[in-house]
C-alpha cells in the first residue's frame, strides 16, 4: 500500500509503563507512613514515634521498655483513655503458645504492629503499653481524629500490546509492591523482565524487578495467575516513572500501565510479605523455581564445565551456577585468597549443591582458613559454623536433564572482614571455582587436583554483556529438535503474518540467528524458503500491522539482501549496505519509508508457549488461534527483475530477524532440497501450471483451517 509517510524513528519498547509523580510529590526517606505521635512516658523508660502504615498497621520506631512490668502488652480500645476494656495486640506476632507473649525489654527497636481482630485505626482510639495484671498505663499516644492513613492504590489493567501480555487492575500494595491479578503472558519473549525506570516513557535505561519468586531469569508464560512482585534495592514506586515487563534484547513494549501524580501509598516497610513459588513438577524428582536462562554476563571455567552467570544489583550480586553434578556433589566458586593466582586458602567461596532429602537447591557461605575438613574451628568452613553469617541466599534452582543450575544473591561488601571478602567492580579480580563430594553434614569434602582452578581465572563483575557460554540449551545433550525446514514453490500469492518464533525448535536453530519471540508466517508456515523465478510477479498480502505508534505491532513487509532485515532501524550508512528489491520508496525528501502496510493478523498461543512439547509444525499450530484486527491487508506486487541475486530475504521493516529465505531460480531450474548439495539428482522441478507446494514436514492443511 504506497503513499504511506515514513514511520517514527526510535527504538521499539516491551513494558509495564508506571508514570510516577514529580519530584515535588516524591517521599523524602526514610519513610514510615502518616505521623500518630510520641509515645507519652509515665513509668518503665517507654519510648517511641508511632506511625499508621496502613488502616491496620501502626510503625513504633525507636522502641524502648525496661522489660519489668509483671503483664505488660500493646494495648489497644476506643474508650475515652487507657482502660481494662482494651484489647491486645500480641507481639511477636507470630507467637505459638496459647496466650500472646509478655513484652520483653527493648532499647531501641523499630515494631510493626497489626491491629487484632479485623480492627482499623478509625476504631480505636488510642495505643498504650499497658500492664494488664495491675491495670496500669506505661504509655500511650491518642490517634488523630480524622487520621487518613496511607493505603493501596488501584490502577488499570495492562494495555495490550504484544505476546499476549493482559491482566486485571493493577494495584500498589505499598511503596515498593505491586500486585498483578490474572496475568497473561506467553513467555515467548527471549529476554523479558520486569523492568522500571526513570523518563516520559519506558526505555533501555532501567533496572530489572525480580519476579515474584525472587528470580532475574527472563520471564516465563503466565497464564491468569496472580502475582506480587517487589522494587529491588532502595527503589520505590515514588522514584520511578514505569515498571515495564520489557524485552532487554530487543527493546519492545509488551504492555503498560500509568502510575496517577498523586500517588499516596503505604511505606514499604516488609508488612507486605511475599513468599517464594517453587515450582514443584509431583511427576519429577527434581524441584525448581523458575527455568533457568542465560543472564548479561556468562564465563565458562574448570575447563568449560562450569558456567557462572552474574549480574549487579544495587549492593548486592547475583550469580548463577551450572554444571553436570553428581549426586552428593557440590560446585563452588568465589573470590581467590590471593590476587593473580588460584588461591584456596584465606578465600571466600560459596558451596552451591543440590538438597536430595530436601529435593532443593541449598547455598553456603565459606571460609577457608586451612586447607583441610572443617573441625569447628578452621578449615574448609561454613562461615556460620565458625560463629558467623551466612550472607548468601538462594534465589532459585533447577536440575533438568543432568544439568544443576543454582542461582545464589551474596553482598558485594565483606560484611566480616575476617572471613568475607569484597566484590570488586571497578577492575577485573581473580577467582576460584573446584566440584567436590558432600559429607554427612553435607559440607564440602576435599576436592581432586582436577575439579579445581589450576590457572588464574580473572572476572570483571562490573562488567556489562561479557558472555561468551555456549549456553545451556547447548549444554542439554536432550533438548528439543529443531523442526525440518519449510520450502514453498511453484505459487504465486502468499500470505504474510506475525506468529511465535517456535523456542528452541523454530526461528533460531533454523536459521542461526536470535530471535525476540515473533518472525513472519508465509501462507501460516514459519519461515519457510520460498523459491520464486525471475522474470514472474508474485504478490504478497501483507498484514503486519499498520499502527505506528505500537512498535510491537507495526511489521511493515519488505525483500532486500539483508539475512538481518530492520531497515528502517538502520543508520543511513548502514541502510546503503542492503539493496532493497520491495517494499520501500522514498518520499520527496529522499527519506524511505514502507510500502506494504496492513492490518495485524497473528498467530497467538492459546496458552503459554508449547513449543518445548510439539515433535511437528503440525502439532505446534494446533496450540495456536489467529487473531486479526480489523482492517485492510496491504499488498506488495513484485515482479523479480533478471538481475536480481539468487538469495534474498523477506524481512520486517522495523525489526532485525523477522524473515528468511526467497531463492531466485531461472525458468526451469530444478529445486534443490534443502540440505542436499546435489541439485541435479535431488531435485523437484517447478511446474509450468499446477501450482505446488513442497513442505519437507507433512504439509499443514491451510485449508482445514
Amino acid at each position: 500500500m504506497a503513499g504511506r509517510g515514513p514511520p517514527p524513528r526510535g527504538v521499539c519498547l516491551v513494558l509495564l509503563a508506571l508514570y510516577a509523580a514529580p519530584a515535588s510529590t516524591r517521599r523524602a526517606e526514610p519513610y514510615y507512613g502518616r505521623p500518630i505521635g510520641r509515645l507519652n512516658q509515665y513509668a518503665h523508660g517507654i519510648r517511641g514515634q508511632v506511625y499508621a502504615v496502613d488502616k491496620s498497621t501502626v510503625f513504633v520506631r525507636g522502641f524502648a521498655y525496661d522489660g519489668t512490668g509483671p503483664d505488660a502488652y500493646f494495648w489497644v480500645g476506643d474508650t475515652p483513655q487507657p482502660s481494662p476494656e482494651g484489647v491486645p495486640i500480641p507481639y511477636p506476632e507470630d507467637y505459638t503458645t496459647r496466650d500472646p507473649p509478655i513484652l520483653t525489654a527493648h532499647t531501641n527497636t523499630d515494631i510493626m504492629l497489626r491491629l487484632p481482630g479485623g480492627k482499623r485505626l478509625k476504631d480505636i482510639k488510642w495505643l498504650s503499653v499497658w500492664c494488664r495484671r495491675f491495670t496500669v498505663n506505661f504509655g500511650d499516644v491518642f490517634i488523630p481524629p480524622g487520621l487518613d492513613p496511607p493505603r493501596p492504590r488501584v490502577l488499570p489493567e495492562l494495555k495490550r500490546l504484544a505476546h499476549g501480555l493482559r491482566s486485571g487492575n493493577i494495584s500498589v500494595l505499598d511503596a515498593k509492591t505491586f500486585y498483578i491479578p490474572n496475568l497473561h503472558y506467553d513467555g515467548a519473549g527471549p529476554d523479558a523482565y520486569f523492568w522500571v525506570g526513570n523518563g516520559s516513557e519506558p526505555n533501555p535505561f532501567g533496572t530489572k524487578v525480580p519476579s515474584e519468586s525472587g528470580s532475574l531469569h527472563p520471564l516465563r508464560g503466565y497464564q491468569g495467575e496472580d502475582i506480587e512482585i517487589q522494587l529491588p534495592g532502595k527503589l520505590t514506586a515514588y522514584d520511578i516513572d514505569w515498571l515495564a515487563v520489557w524485552c532487554v534484547e530487543y527493546r519492545h513494549n509488551f504492555g503498560h500501565v500509568y502510575i496517577p501524580k498523586d500517588l499516596d501509598v503505604p511505606p514499604a516497610l516488609g508488612q507486605t510479605k511475599i513468599t517464594p513459588a517453587w515450582w514443584y513438577n509431583p511427576t519429577s524428582s527434581t524441584t525448581s523455581q523458575t527455568p533457568a536462562s542465560a543472564t548479561n554476563n556468562c564465563k565458562e571455567i574448570l575447563d568449560k564445565r562450569l558456567q557462572v552467570k552474574w549480574e549487579l544489583q544495587g549492593n548486592q550480586i547475583q550469580i548463577t551456577l551450572s554444571a553436570r553434578l553428581r549426586r552428593e556433589q557440590y560446585m563452588a566458586f568465589g573470590i581467590s585468597g590471593a590476587e593473580g593466582r588460584p588461591a584456596m586458602l584465606n578465600a571466600d567461596v560459596v558451596v552451591a549443591y543440590w538438597d536430595n532429602k530436601a529435593n532443593q537447591p541449598k547455598v553456603a557461605d565459606y571460609t577457608i582458613s586451612h586447607l583441610a575438613q572443617c573441625d569447628g574451628e578452621r578449615g574448609v568452613c561454613p562461615d556460620a559454623r565458625l560463629g558467623g553469617s551466612n550472607d548468601v541466599v538462594v534465589v532459585s534452582g533447577q536440575q533438568k536433564n543432568g544439568i544443576t543450575t543454582i542461582t545464589y544473591r551474596r553482598p558485594l561488601a565483606a560484611k566480616e572482614s575476617n572471613k568475607d571478602k569484597e566484590v570488586l567492580t571497578s577492575r577485573s579480580q581473580s577467582v576460584i571455582a573446584a566440584f567436590g563430594p558432600l559429607n554427612s553434614r553435607y559440607e564440602a569434602n576435599a576436592h581432586s587436583f582436577m575439579d579445581t582452578t589450576r590457572t588464574d581465572v580473572q572476572l570483571d563483575f562490573g562488567a556489562q554483556n561479557d558472555h561468551t557460554c555456549i549456553g545451556l540449551a547447548e549444554l542439554d545433550a536432550d533438548g528439543p529438535a529443531a523442526w525440518p525446514p519449510r520450502v514453498i514453490a511453484g505459487v504465486t500469492n502468499f500470505t504474510a503474518r506475525i506468529g511465535p518464533a517456535g523456542g528452541k525448535r523454530g526461528y533460531t536453530p533454523i536459521t542461526g540467528h536470535p530471535s525476540w519471540g515473533i518472525a513472519w508466517y508465509i501462507n501460516d508456515q514459519l519461515i519457510p524458503e520460498l523459491y520464486v523465478e525471475r522474470g514472474k510477479m508474485y504478490t504478497f498480502i501483507v498484514e503486519g500491522g499498520e499502527d505506528q505508534t505500537n512498535p510491537a505491532k507495526f511489521h511493515p513487509f519488505y525483500i532486500s539482501d539483508s539475512s538481518e532485515g530492520g531497515y528502517g532501524q538502520k543508520k543511513p550508512e548502514d541502510q546503503n549496505k542492503q539493496r532493497v528489491f520491495a517494499g520501500v520508496a522514498r518520499d520527496n525528501e529522499g527519506y524511505a519509508y514502507p510500502t506494504a502496510i496492513g492490518r495485524y493478523c497473528e498467530w497467538i498461543h492459546k496458552t503459554t508457549d508449547q513449543s518445548a512439547v510439539s515433535d511437528t509444525f503440525e502439532s505446534y499450530m494446533k496450540t495456536l488461534q489467529l487473531e486479526c484486527n480489523e482492517g485492510e491487508p496491504g499488498i506488495l506486487n513484485w515482479t523479480v527483475a533478471e538481475e536480481t541475486p539468487d538469495l534474498v530475504y523477506y524481512q520486517c521493516y522495523t525489526h532485525n530477524n523477522l524473515g528468511w529465505k526467497i531463492h531466485v531460480l531461472d525458468p526451469g531450474q530444478p529445486i534443490p532440497l534443502p540440505g542436499d548439495q546435489r541439485a541435479n539428482s535431488a531435485a523437484v522441478y517447478l511446474p509450468t501450471v499446477t501450482a505446488l507446494i513442497v513442505i519437507l514436514t507433512s504439509f499443514y492443511n491451510i485449508a482445514s483451517r
